[in-house]
C-alpha cells in the first residue's frame, strides 16, 4: 500500500516534544480554516465577477448574482441565475473556473499544492491539516499524496479536455479548446458549470462521445483519491498470474466502488423504466439513446449537474429516483458531494445489523468501527437538517411548488446543480437561501466528520446512569 501507519512511538514523540496540538484543539483549526477559507475565497470571486469587465455586456452584474456565481462555482454545485455562456465574458469565466477548481480540490490541497510548488517544507501542524482534511489515518507520505493528488486531476483533465476538442473545436473552431478545458475541469470537480449552451448538455443528449467522456470525468472525480491509489496500489503489487484486485482493496474501496457501480446502474435502469415513454425526455428516442441518456441522467445526479434533458420534464418517479441519488452523492475524499456512499453503507449496514440482532455491523467480512457509525449518524442528520430547513424556506418565501423546491435544496446541499427550471426565477431572498445551502452542503458535513475525527479525545472519568428507552 501507499501508506503506513505511524509508529505509537513516533506519535508519542511528536506530543511529548511539544510539536503537536491536542487533537480537539487541532479539529477546530482546521474546521475553520476550511469554513474561512470558502468563505474568502467566494468573496473574491463574487468581487471579481461583480467588475464591469467580467459581464459580457460591460455592465455590472448585480451583486447578488455575482456572489450567487461564486459560491456555486467554489462550492461546485453548478446552480445558475444567469447562463454562464451569455453572461460573463472570458475573464470572468477564467474566474469561474479558478473557483471550481479550488472548491474541487479543496482548499488545503491548494495551500499544500502551493507550499510545495514553492519549495517549502511541511511542518507538523501543516502535516496535520493535510491528515484531517482528508481524513487518513496517518502522517507518513503526505507530501506524496498531495503531490499525486494534484498530478493526477491534472492528467485526468487533460486527457478530458483532448476528447472534449475532438467534438468542440470542429463546432466551435478555436473556442472550442477552451470550452473543452472548461468543460473538463467542471465535469471533473463534479460542478456541473459550461459555457457551451444555455440549455447546458441538452443538445448533445445523444452524443456517445460526450456522454462517455463527461461521466468517466464525473465518475472518476467522485470516487475519490483514496480508491485511485487503493486500486494504483494493488494492481502494482500483484502478479500477472493474480489479476483478483478487487479482493485486496481496502474496506474503504471496496465500499465506494461496490456502492457507486450499483447506485449508477440501478439509478439507470429506473430512469429507463420510467422514462421510457416520456415524450418530452426519451420517448421518441432509439433504443441505444434512451440507454445513453437514462445512464448519463443516473452519473451526473451523483452530483455533477449536467443536464441531458429538462429537469422539469421528467416523470415524478424519475425525479424521486433523482433525488435520492442527489442525497447519496459520491465518494469521501474526492470532488463530488452528498453524504457520500461510505456513509450511506455504513447507516443500512448498521441497520440491517439491529434488525437482525447483531451485535456488530460488518461489511466485506470486517467490522465496522462505532466511531464510523456514529460520524455516519451525524452527517446523515446534518444533511437532512440542512434540506429540511431550505425547502421549508424557500417554499415560504418563494412562489412555487414543494416538489420544485426540495428538488432545488436537495441539489443545492449535496452541491448537484440540477435544477427544475428554479433557480433563474428565484427572488433575492430565495437566491440568499441556496446561497447559504450550498455553503452549508459543501462545508457543513465536511467540518462535521472533521471535528468527530479527534481520536485522542478526552473521555469523561463520570458517566452518566444509563437508561433504556422505547425505540420504533
Amino acid at each position: 500500500m501507499l501508506y503506513t501507519e505511524v509508529p505509537a512511538a513516533k506519535t508519542a514523540r511528536f506530543q511529548c516534544s511539544g510539536q503537536s496540538m491536542p487533537m480537539k484543539k487541532r479539529a477546530l483549526s482546521t474546521t475553520r480554516i476550511i469554513l474561512i477559507g470558502f468563505l474568502v475565497t467566494i468573496l473574491l470571486g463574487s468581487l471579481l465577477l461583480s467588475l464591469p469587465i467580467s459581464s459580457a455586456s460591460k455592465k455590472p452584474v448585480p451583486y447578488i448574482d455575482a456572489l450567487f456565481t461564486a459560491t456555486t462555482a467554489t462550492c461546485v454545485t453548478g446552480l445558475v441565475t444567469l447562463p454562464t455562456v451569455s453572461t460573463w465574458s472570458v475573464f470572468d469565466q477564467i474566474v469561474i473556473l479558478l473557483l471550481i477548481q479550488i472548491g474541487g480540490l479543496g482548499i488545503i490541497t491548494i495551500m499544500s499544492g502551493l507550499m510545495l510548488i514553492l519549495n517549502k517544507k511541511m511542518g507538523i501542524g501543516d502535516r496535520l491539516l493535510i491528515q484531517d482534511a482528508f481524513n487518513l489515518n496517518t502522517m507518513s507520505g503526505l507530501a506524496k499524496f498531495v503531490k499525486n493528488v494534484l498530478l493526477g486531476t491534472l492528467i485526468i483533465e487533460s486527457i478530458g479536455a483532448l476528447l472534449y476538442m475532438l467534438v468542440f473545436v470542429p463546432e466551435f473552431g478555436a473556442k472550442g479548446i477552451w470550452i473543452s478545458v472548461f468543460n473538463s475541469v467542471s465535469a471533473f470537480c463534479n460542478a456541473g458549470i459550461d459555457i457551451i449552451a444555455e440549455n447546458s448538455l441538452c443538445n448533445y443528449a445523444t452524443n456517445p462521445l460526450i456522454n462517455a467522456v463527461t461521466s468517466a470525468l464525473i465518475i472518476l472525480g467522485g470516487l475519490g483519491y483514496i480508491v485511485w491509489w487503493d486500486v494504483i496500489g494493488v494492481i502494482k503489487s500483484r502478479s500477472p498470474k493474480n489479476k483478483r484486485i478487487f479482493k485486496h482493496l481496502t474496506l474503504h474501496s471496496k465500499i465506494a466502488i461496490t456502492v457507486t457501480a450499483g447506485l449508477i446502474l440501478v439509478g439507470a435502469a429506473l430512469i429507463f423504466i420510467f422514462e421510457y415513454n416520456n415524450p418530452l425526455t426519451i420517448g421518441e428516442m432509439s433504443l441505444f439513446d434512451k440507454i445513453q441518456v437514462s445512464f448519463f441522467q443516473s452519473v451526473t445526479t451523483r452530483t455533477a449537474g449536467f443536464a441531458s434533458v429538462p429537469q422539469e420534464d421528467l416523470t415524478n418517479a424519475s425525479a424521486a429516483v433523482s433525488l435520492i441519488l442527489m442525497l447519496i452523492g459520491g465518494s469521501p475524499v474526492g470532488t463530488a458531494g452528498g453524504m457520500k456512499t461510505v456513509t450511506v453503507a455504513v447507516l443500512v449496514c448498521s441497520a440491517l445489523a439491529t434488525i437482525r440482532n447483531k451485535n456488530s455491523s460488518t461489511l466485506f467480512g470486517r467490522r465496522i468501527a462505532e466511531s464510523s457509525i456514529k460520524k455516519a449518524v451525524a452527517v446523515a442528520i446534518a444533511f437532512f437538517t440542512i434540506c429540511a430547513t431550505s425547502t421549508v424556506l424557500l417554499t415560504a418565501t418563494s412562489d412555487t411548488s414543494f416538489i420544485d423546491a426540495l428538488y432545488e435544496t436537495v441539489s443545492a446541499t449535496a452541491t448537484v446543480g440540477l435544477s427544475r427550471n428554479l433557480t433563474s426565477t428565484l427572488n433575492t431572498v430565495g437566491k440568499i437561501i441556496i446561497i447559504v445551502t450550498m455553503y452549508f452542503g459543501r462545508v457543513g458535513p465536511i467540518s462535521l466528520a472533521i471535528a468527530l475525527g479527534s481520536k485522542n479525545e478526552s473521555q469523561n472519568v463520570i458517566s452518566e446512569p444509563t437508561e433504556d428507552i422505547s425505540i420504533g
